[in-house]
């Protein structure tokens, strides 16, 4: 094959392999999202374990579901003030579902609040992956070529996207990947910071400890999105998920994001930054 047949060969597959879009879910399931989210909220417990895990800080259970012949499992758990020297809330797993949705990332499970055992709480569809980041390392898999870029990319929208919610607990089983490496994200009972730490400078950028994992780009649709950000657009996503204070913290992270765009676009020029 000659060199110009084999470009030709390469730009085809990676477009026909949906790797134009940024969600990670692919177009198939985010059609179904709100199908399994009524599912979650309406589908009979028939079975429950909690988890023991020493990651497992807030007692998560695992619950398996039914409704209409269809079986699944899903994380339900109802963390609400300090535990182990962090602030959790289950709240925060249904507003970070709801926000990465608005934002069109997709690349966070369904998630609603469930009654069990008598307590509200989140519950989170169980995704099985093909591994985690952990497992990644571990077994030093590498990334196909052919995928680096799609990868890198839902790298940096992960980055944007726990800037934008002060995540700070996004550890290697945090990350979920499927065979043809797509990134889910779960676990986010440790955002939605308001502290002056969390509403003054970014957790992912070139001044910290994580600084070499920055938003290096960006999806063009994916920024305007996040410049439409007010209070009541928040509001009217997130629902009683998030207080006036927890609204305010996100719209401030939002201009720290789009200010550090701005300056990285005016070193680099936009075709640099944006896509």
């Amino acid at each position: 094959m000659n060199k110009f047949l084999k470009f030709i060969f390469i730009v085809i597959f990676v477009f026909s392999s949906g790797f134009q879009t940024f969600a990670q879910f692919t177009n198939e399931e985010i059609a179904k999202m709100e199908e399994w989210e009524e599912y979650l909220k309406t589908a009979e417990i028939t079975g429950h374990e909690q988890m023991q895990s020493r990651e497992a800080v807030t007692n998560p259970y695992i619950l398996q579901l039914e409704k209409n012949g269809v079986a699944r499992q899903a994380i339900w758990k109802n963390p609400e003030g300090r535990m182990r020297g962090y602030m959790e809330g289950w709240k925060w797993e249904i507003a970070a579902y709801r926000l990465n949705r608005y934002l069109g990332l997709n690349m966070v499970p369904p998630t609603v609040e469930k009654r069990f055992q008598g307590n509200r709480g989140s519950c989170q569809l169980w995704i099985d992956a093909w591994m985690s980041l952990k497992d990644k390392y571990e077994k030093k898999i590498r990334v196909p070529p052919i995928k680096v870029l799609h990868w890198n990319r839902a790298l940096y929208l992960q980055r944007a996207f726990d800037n934008l919610i002060a995540n700070v607990d996004r550890h290697q089983n945090q990350y979920l990947i499927t065979e043809d490496w797509r990134m889910i994200l779960i676990d986010h009972s440790r955002s939605f910071r308001t502290s002056k730490q969390y509403t003054t400078k970014l957790i992912y950028d070139e001044k910290n400890k994580q600084g070499s994992r920055t938003m290096k780009e960006l999806p063009i649709e994916f920024v305007e999105k996040l410049k439409s950000l007010d209070s009541e657009v928040i509001k009217n996503v997130v629902g009683e998920y998030l207080t006036d204070k927890e609204i305010e913290a996100v719209l401030l992270r939002r201009d720290l994001i789009t200010d550090w765009i701005n300056k990285k676009i005016e070193e680099l020029g936009e075709d640099k930054v944006l896509y």
